[in-house]
Parts: C-alpha cells; structure tokens; sequence
C-alpha cells in the first residue's frame, strides 16, 4: 500500500504453559512443520468515520477511509492463509452518517471487510436499545459481550458471551468486555441492561475457553479503557489481575499503542496490550505463531497507518 507506516516491529513470545525468551526459538523454525500462522488484524472506536480525513485536516491529512481499510484487509488476505479480523466497540458516533442512518453504512461495510466480530462501546448505545437492534440486520458478524446482561432487554439473546475460532486445527477463544454504562451513557439508552463485574467474568470466560474449550490463545475484545489514575477497571489493571488471557484488544481512550506493551498477570506470565487510537486511521496486526495446540505463541505486532490512495481523490 502506498504511503504505508510501519512503527516499531515487535516480536515477542507469550505461553500460558511455560515463557520463552526471543533466543530460545529460531525464527525459521517457526516455518517447519507443526507451527501455524495465524493473523489478527484490529480496529476500535472507528466512530462512523467511513470517509478519509480531508486533505488540509491539521493532524490527520488524508489518512484513514473505508475505502484504504478495505485494500489493505483485502491485501493481507490474500498474503496470509488465516486471517481474523476484530473492533473493540464504538462503531457509532462521530460523523453526519451515524446522524442520518443510525449506523446502517457502518455495518454493512464491516460486513463487505469481513470482520469476524465486534464487542460493544459505550457510544454504541446512543441511538438506545431499539436503535441497535433496528441496525443489527446489516451486520453478519456477531457482537461478542461477556458483562453485559441484556435479559430484561430487546437485545435478549441477540449478542454472545464468546466465540471460538479454528483455523487449521487451532482454537482461538474470544470474549468481550464493555464499559460501565451508568454514569456514562444517559440511562434511557441502556435501559435495564445490567452490568457485570469484568475482572469476574474476565476470569469466568478466559477459565472456560482456555482450561475448558482447549483454546490455546484466549482473545479479550474490551472497550474498558487503556488506563486511568483512578481505581476505574481498565486493560492495564485487568491485564495484572487476570489469568488465561493472551491477548487484550482494547478501546474507549483513543490511545494509540504502536507498539503492545507486556504485562505480568497473576501467574508472572506475560499478556499484552493492543489499542489504535480512533477514527480508522490505523490498522493493527498481530502474527502470532501457534506450534499445533500447545499454548506456546510466537507473536510479532505491527501498526498500519491508513492513507488515501491518489485513485480515491
């Protein structure tokens, strides 16, 4: 892709089984026989911005776009055998699209790119309880929410707790985590949709698709936020106090991580980190080399910043 950005090359390796440091496996072996790539790729808080940045925008000049996000997915794609494609929640809000169709174009151009799923943001709420639902035939990807309990509500039975992927063998277990809405979003668009601890059912779920489902990487898709100086649950503080979970992708800050950083969670293994600020401008990408079902992963990070082509203008 002309004009692509890539920051700060990574590589890392996480296991839930035993730690191994960059030494100890040779990058070719990671080719052989018996080790799968697996590729994530992942945005949040796109907040209904489908079109590029203008050209005289003072920070973000032609950069982002449905249009650019498309090419580069489908590029990858065609490079890599096993793609998974995620959001970390505020799909809505943000631009005169959202205002006019409620968050229709949204989602029906995830579907077009293929994502695999979303987890919900505290914007997505804005247009109320009906209003998800009413859009929610657009979209033909799962919305994946794990501490919302929306029982009492009409989005009764229309989300999931988690979901497992396979890719040539492999299970990659994924939940999701949202925001505390109370206080946060005006009652009347939440309704009786009630909140649940998401250090407990952080827990609950990465126990259940990892010891349980056998899913040697266990994926959170959060929109709790990356850091706060309050007690506020966040990825940092969630990523100590949790076990089983290797991965966060996470929302609601806006904060550009170019490069994951790693925690120590309970057990003094390693978990790491992802955020791409907002808007769509950057696409992160994770490789992670999985060697057949044992949880030891070879990873390696990359952030894509997203820039209009000349044939877009």
């Amino acid at each position: 892709m002309k004009n692509r950005n890539r920051r700060d090359f990574l590589k890392y390796l996480i296991g839930t089984s035993a730690y191994l440091s960059l030494g100890s496996v040779p990058f070719e072996l990671i080719a052989k026989k018996g080790f799968h790539k697996l590729t994530i790729l992942y945005t949040n808080d796109v907040h209904s911005h489908i079109d590029p940045f203008p050209d005289n925008d003072p920070k973000f000049p032609s950069m982002g776009g449905v249009v650019s996000r498309a090419a580069l997915i489908r590029r990858i794609r065609n490079e890599e055998k096993n793609v998974l494609l995620f959001d970390a929640g505020d799909i809505f809000q943000g631009t005169p699209y959202f205002n006019r169709f409620g968050g229709v174009p949204e989602l029906k151009l995830m579907s077009m790119m293929g994502y695999d799923a979303a987890t919900i943001g505290n914007h997505d709420f804005d247009n109320g309880i009906d209003g998800i639902v009413k859009v929610m035939p657009n979209m033909n990807f799962p919305f994946i929410c794990s501490n919302y309990d929306f029982s009492s509500t009409a989005m009764a039975g229309k989300t999931v707790p988690y979901r497992i992927f396979e890719k040539e063998g492999i299970r990659i277990g994924v939940f999701g985590l949202g925001i505390e809405l109370e206080g946060l979003v005006p009652k009347n668009c939440f309704g009786k949709t009630f909140f649940l601890d998401p250090v407990q059912k952080a827990a609950e779920m990465a126990f259940f698709l990892k010891k349980e489902m056998k899913c040697p990487l266990v994926i959170c898709l959060s929109h709790l936020g990356y850091f706060y100086k309050s007690n506020k649950i966040s990825d940092h503080a969630l990523a100590r106090q949790s076990k089983n979970i290797d991965l966060i992708i996470g929302g609601h800050t806006h904060t550009f991580l170019d490069s994951p950083p790693a925690y120590r969670n309970k057990e003094n293994k390693e978990i790491f980190v992802c955020q791409v600020g907002w808007a769509g401008l950057k696409l992160g990408r994770i490789d992670a080399f999985l060697e057949g079902n044992l949880a030891e992963t070879r990873m390696e990070s990359t952030i894509e910043t997203i820039r209009k082509k000349t044939s877009e203008i």
